[in-house]
């Protein structure tokens, strides 16, 4: 088998809270998460964008920068990353060949390692031995139970805008997913939070009175926005004149957060201004409203619920001069699609639906059920190429500005194809 088969045969094990494998395998491996030192970020939307932005910007710094990412949009080695570029498959390759025979032996005495706990373990392993100064630590699921919470003390915690996605796991109310998140602040850690409704911050604050932790609040950065395009936003901060490739108001609250952890870190590292300008201008997060095309206006999101869903709606209605929109959208099962399928009603002309890649799927027939009161033209495709293709000339012929939105996993799929 291939260093990915071996990853990816893990995967019908599922996704299971808990840390007594992880640790149990980590420590076969010698610990290597003990010997670096983190950010880690934990939250519903807005994690990417803001992990990527850190690290941007401590890499500019000429830190030796980690990033750990999930999911990967198209390749797998996306997922861990070392000054903000993937990791080499000879990288890849030599740390499965040495740690997947522990997996093996763990499996024979009924301990079963999941895929995220192991692609999490070579992370901190491949990490370590690069040596890494820091590394930019996104959450899987949640954050009290989630494999990467296994971690020390970090540099400073990163909460992310909090909404409900993964209920069945996580809880059914703002207040249970953000205890969850909440995990991972520890005591000896500043945390920073982006602005939040008042029942998740309630918990945050109470969260970081109990465990006497440094809480900075995003919502108190001043950013003054100077212009904004579909293109880029440019704002100042602090003076700074600061140019933004991701786009809309949502990654404006992301920027501050990353800002406010950037100013904690700032207390131990060099991290100079001109270090966060170049920092930012040069981060980079694909699928998360990625102009894609100009002519006919492509634009690739991965929202997949509906606070996602609805930055998206703010976004395609701040920033489409063309006003006529065709939307290509595939979800999975288990996303709240009828929420945020509702959230788009009438901001699109023609709905294409289609299926995702990944075994969780929600068929585009039952997906298209679930449009129809919603939206004038709903067809569906049975793959998302053909759809592609569809709208592509129907966007062409009508003017339209063309959105493919509901799954990172089909953003993977769509990605390659329309570069």
């Amino acid at each position: 088998m291939t260093s990915l088969e071996k990853i990816h045969s893990l995967d019908k094990f599922g996704s299971r809270p808990g840390l007594e494998r992880i640790k149990k395998f980590l420590d076969i491996l010698g610990n290597p998460q003990d010997s670096l030192k983190f950010v880690h970020v934990a939250g519903t939307n807005g994690k990417g964008s803001t992990c990527a932005l850190i690290s941007s910007v401590l890499t500019s710094a000429g830190y030796k920068t980690g990033l750990f990412i999930s999911p990967f949009i198209v390749d797998f080695r996306e997922r861990i990353q070392i000054n903000g570029e993937m990791i080499s498959e000879e990288t890849l390759n030599d740390a499965v060949e040495k740690t997947f025979p522990i997996i093996e032996k763990l499996r024979a005495e009924g301990c079963i390692i999941t895929e995220f706990e192991y692609v999490m373990a070579l992370e901190f392993y491949i990490h370590k031995n690069a040596g890494c100064d820091v590394v930019v630590l996104e959450t899987g699921m949640g954050g009290l139970l989630d494999c990467t919470n296994v971690i020390k003390p970090p540099l400073c915690t990163v909460i992310t805008k909090i909404g409900l996605d993964h209920t069945a796991v996580l809880g059914d109310t703002i207040e249970e997913i953000t205890l969850q998140k909440c995990g991972i602040i520890k005591n000896g850690s500043p945390a920073v939070t982006a602005s939040q409704l008042d029942e998740a911050m309630a918990v945050i604050e109470k969260n970081c009175v109990d465990k006497n932790v440094r809480l900075i609040k995003s919502e108190d950065i001043n950013l003054n926005v100077l212009s904004e395009t579909i293109y880029s936003t440019v704002f100042e901060y602090n003076k700074l004149k600061i140019e933004l490739d991701f786009i809309g108001e949502h990654q404006l609250e992301n920027a501050k957060n990353a800002l406010a952890c950037i100013e904690v870190l700032r207390e131990n590292y060099t991290i100079s201004d001109d270090n966060i300008i170049d920092g930012f201008k040069n981060a980079v997060n694909p699928a998360r409203f990625e102009l894609m095309s100009e002519n006919p206006l492509i634009i690739l999101d991965g929202a997949h619920n509906p606070d996602g869903i609805n930055a998206l709606k703010n976004a395609v209605e701040k920033y489409n001069p063309k006003k006529s929109a065709v939307l290509i959208l595939g979800m999975l099962a288990d996303k709240d699609s009828k929420s945020s399928i509702k959230i788009l009603e009438g901001l699109f002309d023609t709905v294409y639906t289609v299926p995702v890649n990944n075994p969780r799927t929600l068929s585009s027939e039952k997906l298209a059920e679930e449009c129809k009161p919603y939206f004038k033209n709903v067809k569906v495709f049975g793959d998302v190429k053909s759809a592609l293709d569809s709208a592509v000339t129907y966007a062409e012929e009508t003017d339209s500005l063309l959105v493919i939105a509901g799954s990172l996993y089909m953003a993977s799929e769509v990605r390659p194809y329309l570069i």
